[in-house]
């Protein structure tokens, strides 16, 4: 599943003087799988 919040998370990988990652929003709109999506793939 392509997301737009996926490449926001690789270029937060990439960027050399990133910041702790803090991910906010409403209830059941796909943070916990996108947090995973991210670990699995990116990491």
């Amino acid at each position: 599943m392509r997301r737009f919040a996926m490449d926001r998370l690789y270029e937060w990988k990439e960027d050399p003087d990133r910041l702790p990652l803090v991910i906010h929003g409403a209830r059941q709109t796909g943070k916990t799988w996108l947090m995973r999506e991210f670990g699995n793939t990116g990491f």
